[in-house]
This record gives C-alpha cells, sequence and structure tokens, in this order.
C-alpha cells in the first residue's frame, strides 16, 4: 500500500505563506488525481484543492486565488502552496491519492 508522508505545516500568521508537500511511495501514480484536505476540530474533512493526472485543478471556493496545487511526478510529491492566509483555528491538512491511501496529517494554524 502506498506511503503518504505529509510536511510542512505549522504556525503562521495571518497573510503568511505555508507550502505543504506530500511525498509517496510505491508505485507510479501519475495517472491518479491527488488532492489535499483539512479538517478543524470538531468538523467534517473537507476538499481544498485537488489536481487531476492531466493536471487539470479544482479548488474550494474559499482558498481559490490563494492556494495553489502541483505536482511532480518525477519526485513522487505534491504540493499546497498556501498564500494570504486567513486566521483560523487549527487544522489538520491531509493529502490524498484518489483510491490509494491518505498521509497522516499535518498541522497548520493560523493566528497572530
Amino acid at each position: 500500500q502506498v506511503q503518504l508522508v505529509e510536511s510542512g505545516g505549522g504556525l503562521v500568521q495571518p497573510g503568511g505563506s505555508l507550502t505543504l508537500s506530500c511525498r509517496h511511495s510505491g508505485s507510479d501514480f501519475s495517472l491518479s488525481a491527488m488532492a489535499w484536505y483539512r479538517q478543524a476540530p470538531g468538523k467534517q474533512r473537507e476538499l481544498v484543492a485537488s489536481i487531476a493526472s492531466g493536471r487539470n485543478t479544482n479548488y474550494a471556493a474559499s482558498v481559490k486565488g490563494r492556494f495553489t496545487i502541483s505536482r511532480d511526478n518525477a519526485k513522487n510529491t505534491f504540493y499546497l502552496q498556501m498564500n494570504n492566509l486567513e486566521p483560523e483555528g487549527p487544522a489538520v491538512y491531509y493529502c490524498y491519492i484518489a483510491y490509494h491511501n491518505w498521509g497522516q496529517g499535518t498541522h497548520v494554524t493560523v493566528s497572530s
């Protein structure tokens, strides 16, 4: 089973930026869609952004224009560039490869 490992989370001030990375192991997933989800305490996990094998992207309305999802198949890694972060409580960001597996999550807190 593919293993996914996120990195790049942390505490950032409002208006700041973070880049999350998700490195996956195992087989070639260049034909698989990949996505980032987030989950705040007491709330359901929600889709933040996704990228298809053809690199078509989709974003939640709340992050469109501020977040960018990308992938580097040669490095077995995909990314979530988050700019102009808005104040919010702690959330866990999860990476996901469609029909395969989830990462363990990385914590992001946007607070002054």
